[in-house]
């Protein structure tokens, strides 16, 4: 790869009051260039991450971040969407603008606003990164997607609500730190375990601990070939980055081995030529603990079936052999759909230049990311270092 992160910016995840869409957009735009210290007659390429699905009226949004300046006006701008993983597939749309030679800085943006939708339409919304002739009537949406993965997990490999209990608890004391994230709140490993009126089951063997949270939020990064970005302030380069799409259908798949995340880490570490074990942390796509969990097993962390027993022994807490979502994950962080993979590349570059604040994982080399779209069905993987 010869892209690199020169600049980065990063909005408060959360149910954001008086913000609009544009607004979002537009802010992160402006500070990512004045951070990686260019002005936007330096840009050559836009890309915008927005999901959308209904959640704004405004669906035609790629030229909403030219609103960030008047400079920005006649440059190249498109949207892009690939459901939950939208944001990485901005960011690999930039990416592969700068191999082809055909941009030398891109700006990515990646952004959602989701609270401002009432209730029952969220859910509608989300269902929509399924299959609807298969998943279309499920209860509790998308929640209800993953309820029914996480019974099948349980009838194959046993109950393994203390692992799930155990993700929801290491992330949110991890987003604790985070002064990005939307819920900012140690509730204990008890909390997480024990079904009770501020922590109902929602869907399945699901509580609600065990489910992300619906958040407006943005995040953007400037992108540059490595010849440029080793005369810049700082350079975080992509020693990988692979995405592999999967059938939409559950039915023609086996859900619980996330074949389609395996294959895109499979790629990433070949490519990156490196091993689990060189990683120095993981930022993972945690929409439900269950996810999380089944992804320990599909990147090669464990067995299928095994991958309880790295949440239960501290294998990925913040202090153990490879921390998994040091920044609390989405599910303390928030998941604003279109900002979600732009913000796991931006916290992986804070923490490869020491720039993480609380969250820092100490002496940090080697970042890797998986974002994922719908139940496993786009898959990306990003292995960051930084080199300047």
């Amino acid at each position: 790869m010869t892209a690199c992160i020169v600049g980065w910016a990063h909005s408060r995840f959360g149910k954001l009051e008086g913000e609009t869409l544009e607004g979002l957009i537009t802010k992160v735009a402006v500070e990512a260039l004045d951070h990686a210290g260019i002005g936007p007659d330096d840009v050559d390429e836009i890309v915008l991450g927005h999901f959308n699905a209904g959640f704004s009226p405004q669906d035609f949004t790629a030229s909403l971040v030219l609103q960030a300046h008047d400079r920005l006006r006649f440059k190249p701008a498109t949207r892009v969407e690939n459901a939950c993983a939208t944001g990485s597939a901005a960011v690999r749309q930039g990416i592969r603008a700068i191999d082809a030679d055909a941009a030398r800085i891109v700006l990515v943006v990646g952004a959602e606003q989701m609270t401002t939708t009432p209730g029952p339409e969220i859910g509608k919304n989300l269902l929509k990164a399924s299959y609807l002739p298969e998943d279309g009537d499920t209860p509790a949406g998308f929640a209800g997607v993953f309820g029914k993965i996480a019974q099948g997990y349980f009838q194959r490999y046993g109950d393994q609500s203390d692992a799930l209990a155990m993700i929801a608890a290491k992330n949110h004391k991890n987003g604790v730190d985070n002064p990005y994230a939307q819920m900012r709140k140690d509730f204990g490993y008890e909390f997480c375990r024990q079904e009770s009126e501020k922590n109902p089951f929602v869907a399945g063997p699901l509580k609600r601990t065990d489910c992300s949270l619906v958040s407006d939020g943005a995040a953007a990064l400037v992108l540059t070939d490595t010849a440029t970005a080793l005369r810049m302030r700082r350079a975080v380069t992509f020693r990988a980055n692979e995405h592999v799409q999967d059938f939409l259908p559950i039915s023609k798949r086996d859900i619980l081995s996330f074949e389609g995340c395996e294959r895109a880490w499979e790629q990433a570490l070949k490519k990156a030529g490196v091993t689990l074990d060189d990683l120095s942390f993981v930022e993972t796509h945690d929409c439900f603990t269950i996810a999380e969990l089944i992804e320990y097993e599909a990147m090669g962390l464990a067995k299928p079936g095994e991958g309880a027993r790295l949440a239960l022994d501290g294998t990925t807490a913040k202090d153990g052999r490879l921390p998994v979502n040091p920044s609390g994950g989405l599910k303390a962080k928030g998941h604003p759909i279109g900002a979600t993979g732009v913000s796991m590349h931006v916290l992986t570059a804070m923490q490869l230049t020491g720039e993480a604040g609380g969250i820092q994982v100490p002496g940090a080399k080697l970042g890797g990311i998986f974002n994922m779209g719908g139940a496993a069905v786009a898959n990306y993987v990003s292995i960051l270092d930084r080199i300047r």
